[in-house]
């Protein structure tokens, strides 16, 4: 018999789901408006504070690009982006018929480099084109590095997206990831700390542009008795069904931080002992990560030529899920005639890093069979 998979991570329900659901049949508010969308907004706005608005819409791509479309970014204009992320943060950019620039990662968190960042800014007003944004992704639930980053934004007075897609719930100096930039994104994705089955938001920094932003998630529509539309819209809006899960998933969001960071634990715990495995850490007390994913960096030269490859597929046969890091945008086919600033930190850490299984469900027999690979593979 095959063993049960193991996910890398997998949705986590907290029991309370069902309760708004069920509130949303029973009342027939199934459209994408309702008191659970209205609710799941004021929970978001509730956590993460700072006296921020929160839109709910249907993914974390949607609040990119809805971002985008409030910065005015148009056809023919730049925006600078994060090359090592996942390409949701980058594929916006071209929906807007923008030419994204891609900028390398630092090895302290993995984000984006300011030295890099400031770099390729220069160039590009040397050439005549200021970008028009930032898009810096706090990767894999790792904060980046919020004062360096926002001194260049003001510097240039060029505005910050926060892809906070992965981050709900890490903090830099205290405060909440998704509140630092213009505009904050988050997501709901299946596979994120908390779920609402598919769905993500925008965070905004006054009710006006939520409203804005919540108008051309609506396909635009003017105030009429008819269908009038006097700008392009889009079908972005959260439903009250998925919405009703989000509520109840918030009830649960911090005790799933808690068992991630418990997973991070376990495993800074069993490599420490394993020379040339470096486990993806907060690099101090500045940061403070949710540990959506745990990341490892594996080096062939002190671990007898073993890599992150062989270990993938040692997992892998024991129906054990594992991830390459992401590949950095840059070297994706699609963007490969894009403009790229930096050395090669992304590309090194796509070739040698590992996601391991960090679901905040995963069981001490899980913890144990994942233990067993690990021995057999680095003994």
């Amino acid at each position: 018999m095959n063993k049960p998979k193991i996910w890398l991570s997998s949705p986590h329900m907290g029991g309370g789901e069902l309760k708004y659901v069920h509130e949303a049949f029973a009342s027939n508010w199934v459209a994408p408006l309702g008191p659970n969308v209205s609710g799941f907004e004021e929970d978001l706005e509730s956590y993460i504070g700072e006296n921020k608005a929160v839109g709910a819409l249907s993914s974390g791509t949607a609040a990119i690009h809805l971002a985008l479309v409030l910065l005015d970014v148009r056809a023919g204009d730049e925006v600078i982006c994060q090359s090592f992320t996942f390409s949701a943060s980058a594929n916006p950019i071209v929906y807007q018929g923008a030419v994204p620039i891609f900028v390398d990662s630092e090895k302290d968190t993995w984000n984006i480099c300011p030295i890099a960042l400031e770099k390729a800014i220069k160039d590009r007003i040397a050439k005549g084109k200021k970008p028009k944004a930032i898009i810096a992704v706090h990767l894999y639930g790792m904060p980046f590095k919020v004062d360096e980053v926002l001194e260049i934004s003001h510097k240039y007075g060029i505005p910050v997206i926060e892809d906070s897609a992965e981050a709900l719930g890490s903090t830099y100096k205290g405060r909440k990831c998704g509140t630092f930039g213009h505009f904050g994104v988050l997501s709901f994705n299946g596979n994120k700390i908390i779920t609402t089955s598919g769905g993500g938001a925008l965070v905004t920094p006054s009710k006006e542009l939520k409203e804005k932003a919540v108008f051309f998630a609506t396909q635009s529509r003017d105030q009429a008795p008819h269908y009038q539309h006097s700008e392009i819209g889009y079908n972005y809006r959260l439903s009250n069904i998925c919405a009703g899960i989000g509520r109840g998933q918030m009830e649960v969001l911090d005790d799933h931080i808690a068992q991630r960071r418990a997973m991070h634990d376990f495993y800074i715990s069993y490599f420490k002992e394993i020379e040339g495995v470096t486990v993806f850490s907060e690099p101090d007390s500045d940061y403070y990560s949710n540990h959506w994913l745990t990341a490892i960096v594996v080096d062939p030269t002190k671990t007898g030529n073993r890599n992150r490859e062989d270990l993938r597929i040692a997992l892998e046969k024991e129906n054990i899920e594992s991830r390459p890091l992401w590949k950095p945008m840059h070297l994706q086919p699609i963007f490969s005639d894009c403009p790229y600033y930096g050395e090669e930190n992304a590309e090194l850490l796509f070739n040698n890093g590992l996601c391991l299984p960090s679901g905040s469900n995963l069981l001490e027999e899980d913890k144990k069979r994942i233990k067993e690979v690990f021995d057999t593979f680095f003994s």
